[in-house]
């Protein structure tokens, strides 16, 4: 008996015998999926790895590439392990699996296990193992952030005794004078206890996973590479634990950004909005005509889109639609947020120019897009080619019909599209 379970497609009904409009039918060593719809195929995928198969050999009745992954993203499991040999020869599959599962293996790991450095310098490894010689990085840590002028990662990383990193990464296939064509900013939190504004302990458990946006557009480029990517790329990971210690900034602090914007500490556990600002002054040092970032920022956005979408952002309407456009094309679907000049003072300060949220519980309404709006202050040419995205639909809590618990790695498709197609 072979150790690959063959599993083919059908759109014709399962025999009576499985009971009625069942997804599922078996053979010896074999299994049908009577569906022909997208998520009705991911839930079948789910459902086997669920029965303990570990291996699968996708039949010629999976033509279309879309079912083939969609079976792929159901079949994935939080722990790793399942082999998946296509219908037919495909470096596309190949790379997108490559890829989804070092976001979800990344994004999965403890917080013991994946501290700042550890975090970058994964990501860096990850990037050159694919891109070569093209890729070159810098990494600016503790102090030095400090020295640097980079204030909101500073200021939310040094309450742990593992000091906050900034991942700077070049991918450049070409001379030293290509303009960069995109730069990619990462909230990489690796830990979130929501500091001196401490989150309850059904809020933190998961706060492993709020580094996803570093793991989200380290993934996107290097799925883009993977597919060929002949542009300057910049990718800038903001890598922190915001912890509670002696040393930890505290609710009333000012921060005086690069730019000259001042900012009110109201809230310590809206720290992402922090770091990112600073990731984004980097990638507007660049002069790359489209900079996207990407963040598990706000529970408001989960609460507008669910987990089935992330959550886009732009003050620039056409670049917003092209983004949005791409997420549909590449089945990872996104829906844009309110985004205007004015939400850059829904959170308004005596202090200071700026504060970081507003004094009430999740931000208050309009949170994602006020979060956005603070973003906004820290980005070139009145958001000119900026994108936001903030990644609902990156983790789930628990196992359900179509993902296994933890990182979907939901976003990589769009971010690589948007660099070959934009950038």
């Amino acid at each position: 008996m072979s150790d690959w379970f063959e599993v083919n497609l059908s759109g014709e009904a399962a025999a009576s015998q499985w009971g009625n409009n069942a997804l599922l039918s078996f053979q010896e060593n074999g299994a049908t999926v009577h569906a022909s719809e997208l998520r009705r195929v991911q839930q079948a995928g789910r459902r086997l790895r669920s029965q303990g198969i570990m291996a699968v050999q996708l039949g010629s009745s999976f033509a279309d590439q879309e079912l083939q992954w969609a079976f792929a993203e159901g079949f994935m499991s939080t722990l790793g392990g399942e082999q998946i040999r296509w219908a037919g020869e495909s470096q596309e599959l190949d790379a997108r699996f490559k890829v989804a599962r070092w976001v979800r293996d990344i994004t999965n790991k403890g917080p013991e296990q994946k501290s700042p450095q550890v975090l970058a310098s994964e990501a860096a490894s990850f990037i050159s193992a694919i891109g070569g010689d093209k890729v070159s990085y810098k990494m600016i840590s503790g102090e030095a952030l400090k020295d640097a002028g980079w204030t909101g990662l500073y200021n939310v990383g040094r309450g742990s005794i593992r000091p906050p990193v900034m991942l700077v990464l070049d991918y450049n296939p070409g001379g030293e004078d290509t303009p960069v064509s995109a730069a990619l900013v990462g909230k990489g939190i690796v830990f979130d206890s929501g500091g001196y504004s401490l989150k309850a302990s059904e809020g933190m458990l998961y706060m492993k996973a709020d580094m996803g946006g570093a793991a989200m557009v380290t993934g996107g480029l290097a799925l883009s590479i993977l597919r060929g990517l002949e542009k300057r790329v910049r990718l800038i990971l903001c890598c922190a634990e915001n912890l509670v210690s002696g040393n930890a900034y505290k609710l009333g602090d000012i921060l005086t950004y690069k730019n000259g914007t001042t900012v009110e500490v109201v809230n310590t556990d809206a720290e992402g909005r922090l770091v990112l600002a600073d990731g984004l002054l980097v990638a507007g040092e660049s002069g790359a005509p489209l900079i996207i970032d990407a963040a598990t920022l706000t529970g408001a956005a989960m609460t507008a889109v669910g987990s089935h979408y992330n959550a886009l952002f732009a003050l620039d309407k056409d670049i917003a639609g092209q983004v949005n456009a791409i997420a549909s094309a590449e089945n990872e679907p996104a829906w844009p947020l309110p985004l205007e000049p004015f939400h850059q003072f829904e959170c308004p300060s005596n202090y200071a120019d700026t504060a970081n949220s507003r004094p009430m519980k999740g931000g208050g309404t309009g949170g994602a897009s006020n979060a956005a709006g603070f973003l906004s202050r820290f980005v070139r040419d009145n958001g000119k080619g900026w994108v936001h995205l903030d990644l609902a639909a990156c983790f789930n809590n628990s196992e359900n019909s179509l993902w296994a618990a933890g990182g979907t790695a939901r976003g990589i498709r769009t971010i690589a599209r948007s660099l070959t197609d934009l950038g």
